[in-house]
């Protein structure tokens, strides 16, 4: 059997079990032999699994748990897809798709960063700004999570002035 053939079983076998997890451990794989309309595919249904357990879990009204492998991978899937509305200058949606991710987890960092790129995208910055200006890229990095978690000081200044609005 060849490569190609057997990675788009193993594709089919975790979609089949709606597992978000196991799709993003093929992702290199997928890069490897897959072309770009079979890869937009493929992040197509992460999506499609992801807004699926989004909606399952609103129904149910709890929260994700981050320490839940398949729930970690929808907030992934859910955070990547808000940071391509953002990039792709629709910053409206973008700043909605974070509204609702500051509230569907239980981990406080997550939820805060969440906070974060909702009151950045709501002041209509564009995303370049706010990658030069609010994030911070390199302890980010460090950090090791999916999502920009660590932010300059003027992130806080920004995050006072918004809480102030609010009062």
């Amino acid at each position: 059997m060849s490569k190609d053939k057997a990675l788009k079983e193993k594709i089919l076998k975790a979609q089949q079990e709606s597992d978000i997890a196991g799709l993003y451990v093929l992702e290199q794989q997928a890069h490897d032999l897959f072309d770009e309309e079979t890869l937009h595919g493929f992040y197509a249904n992460i999506l499609d699994l992801a807004l699926e357990k989004l909606t399952d879990t609103l129904e149910a009204h709890r929260a994700m748990d981050m320490n839940e492998v398949q729930d970690f991978a929808t907030l992934r899937a859910l955070y990547e897809y808000a940071v391509e509305h953002y990039s792709a200058g629709q910053i409206e949606d973008a700043a909605a798709l974070f509204e609702v991710l500051s509230g569907l987890s239980n981990d406080t960092k997550f939820s805060n960063a969440m906070k974060l790129h909702w009151g950045v995208a709501s002041q209509k910055l564009p995303f370049d700004d706010f990658l030069e200006t609010i994030a911070d890229i390199e302890a980010t990095q460090n950090a090791g999570t999916f999502y920009i978690s660590d932010f300059t000081k003027e992130a806080q200044e920004l995050l006072d002035n918004l809480q102030k609005q609010e009062a």
